[in-house]
């Protein structure tokens, strides 16, 4: 499968999430203060929660329900209760628009 256009860099917030659907998937979309973009799994492995409603913070993105704060970087939880990690996807940046490829988990 190839990547798929989910919006345009700059149609994302500064230090805020958005969440996509990509073939299934539900991704949280985080462009940081310095402009890089991340992108990971939308579901708290704690619960079944949207991570996207959550908080950014440096480069973590905290579920808003219990806390856990995930990695953007790697998708770990650095915060309990959560314990297992989220997966983290690969992000390419073509003519403006973000792409994201649900099959390429980057490896933690």
């Amino acid at each position: 499968m190839a990547s798929v256009r989910v919006c345009g860099v700059d149609d994302l917030a500064v230090n805020e999430a958005q969440r996509f659907v990509v073939e299934g998937v539900p991704i949280a979309v985080v462009k940081d203060a310095a402009g890089d973009i991340f992108a990971i799994g939308d579901t708290c492995t704690h619960g079944d929660i949207s991570l996207s409603e959550g908080f950014v913070e440096d480069d973590t993105l905290e579920c808003w329900a219990h806390g856990s704060k995930f990695s953007l970087l790697t998708g770990k939880p650095l915060t309990l209760p959560a314990y297992e990690p989220v997966p983290v996807f690969k992000v390419e940046i073509t003519d403006g628009g973000v792409h994201i490829d649900p099959e390429v988990k980057l490896p933690v």
